[in-house]
């Protein structure tokens, strides 16, 4: 069994939702956000805004249960496979990747 790697900090955190397998969300992780998300079973992340800790759906509701963790060869990037109560994104969308960039052609 594997284990992050948190020598570097924060542990970046792809969510998808399990039967979708569309990208809900990119957040971090510091040590004890991954411990209570193994513990508990829901999404537990690392707000570097507010610097604490905070649950997935705390004020929301919009919690994920999650099914599957899976790390990156690297063991420094976590995939989160969950069943989602809800928008994942704070705007109500659901998905945080709802703002299309507009591909143009390039000159080089």
């Amino acid at each position: 069994m594997s284990y992050p790697n948190f020598e570097k900090g924060l542990l970046t955190t792809v969510v998808i939702d399990s039967t979708t397998r569309e990208v809900l969300m990119v957040a971090w992780m510091n040590e004890e956000s991954y411990h209570r998300t193994l513990s508990t079973k829901q999404t537990w992340f690392w707000s570097r805004s507010r610097q604490k800790l905070w649950h997935k759906g705390e004020e929301s509701g919009h919690t994920q249960k999650v099914n599957k963790m899976t790390l990156d060869c690297d063991e420094d990037t976590l995939l989160i496979e969950v069943t989602p109560n809800g928008p994942a994104c704070h705007t109500g969308h659901n998905s945080c990747f709802f703002n299309e960039v507009e591909l143009k052609n390039r000159r080089n």
